[in-house]
């Protein structure tokens, strides 16, 4: 009986079963790669890479200018809750004195005044000793007024001072969580810069970092940089004592890194750079390319001077100092340094003459 059970059959069949599902499974898995590959971007020309990585970097640079402003106005919300705190307290330290001495007066008076006027007449040894003691008696009542006048505007003063206080606070919590998105944001970009370079041969990588615009990290234009090359012309002559300080100050950060954020002395961002190189003029720029393009008197293309701010993209994302003949020195982009370039590397947006 046990022959009419055909193990060999359902042992082929399982064999059967078993090598259909592996070539189910290795058709799978080549779909899988097939179909990977074929659904991967395909390889980028340098072109394209170049417009892709110049998009992320302009995109982190305008996140880089929003951080910096956020940042300023922590900063400033900062100072300003230092103070309001300091003068609460010394508003409080008031309070309390004042309640100090109204309680003294409230003892000296029920030492004098707890006892019935008519009665003061009786034990008095003369009039003239009632007429004293009653005397004092409305002068110390006069002052306890005052006191109670006093401690009730102080009063007023410190829950005007607390209620201001806990604003500056919730905007600066509200400054800060601002500050976080936009590094997030600045971070990102950078990152998907990174990886697109990546995916590059080399040579293709070689091609888009030496060219203009915020994807160039030309290492040996970053050299020629940091020599102090004017690129071989005569510089020209600042309009003025303030905007020469500017260009020399611009000269002589050739090579320094960028590090977004950054202010100086040992690294800057763009509008960093331009703060700085202004400061050391004695002009005091504010910190965003977006607040600098207005700070001072806008001028043509053709008019420009150097010592000028020169600003790119429609975001008014980066700016430059301009330095005569058509050249620029600013700070591009994470990974790079301090640099010349020409003013025409990227989209021009304006300029602006510092006062």
């Amino acid at each position: 009986m046990a022959s009419h059970r055909r193990p060999k059959e359902r042992g082929r069949a399982g064999t059967t079963a078993r090598t259909a599902a592996g070539l189910a499974l290795a058709g799978a898995a080549s779909v899988t790669l097939f179909g990977e590959a074929g659904h991967a971007e395909p390889r980028l020309t340098a072109d394209e890479a170049r417009a892709r990585v110049d998009r992320l970097y302009e995109e982190a640079e305008q996140a880089t200018e929003r951080y910096n402003g956020a940042k300023e106005k922590a900063d400033t919300a900062t100072g300003r809750i230092e103070r309001l705190q300091d003068e609460l307290a010394r508003r409080t330290e008031r309070l309390n004195g004042t309640r100090d001495g109204l309680g003294s007066l409230a003892t000296a008076q029920y030492r004098s005044g707890g006892i019935d006027p008519a009665v003061q007449l009786a034990l008095a040894s003369s009039p003239g000793d009632y007429l004293e003691r009653a005397g004092m008696l409305d002068r110390m009542s006069s002052r306890q007024n005052a006191a109670l006048r006093a401690l009730s505007a102080q009063r007023r003063d410190i829950e005007q001072l607390r209620t201001e206080t806990e604003g500056e606070l919730a905007e600066l919590r509200g400054t800060r969580a601002e500050l976080a998105r936009h590094k997030r944001t600045v971070e990102q970009r950078l990152a998907s810069a990174r990886q697109l370079l990546g995916r590059l041969t080399a040579g293709q990588r070689a091609e888009v970092l030496s060219s203009g615009g915020h994807g160039s990290a030309d290492p040996a234009r970053a050299g020629r940089a940091a020599t102090g090359s004017r690129t071989g012309l005569a510089p020209a002559a600042a309009p003025n004592a303030r905007a020469a300080r500017a260009v020399s100050f611009a000269y002589d950060s050739l090579g320094l890194p960028y590090v977004w954020g950054a202010t100086g002395p040992s690294a800057y961002d763009c509008s960093g750079f331009t703060q700085a190189a202004w400061r050391s003029g004695g002009v005091s720029l504010p910190r965003t390319t977006y607040t600098q393009i207005n700070a001072g008197t806008r001028v043509s293309r053709s008019q420009l001077e150097p010592g000028d701010l020169v600003f790119f993209y429609s975001g008014i994302s980066h700016v430059g100092l301009y330095v005569g003949n058509g050249m620029m020195i600013h700070a591009p982009r994470t990974g790079d340094v301090v640099k010349l370039a020409p003013v025409d590397q990227m989209p021009f947006a304006g300029a602006t003459r510092p006062a």
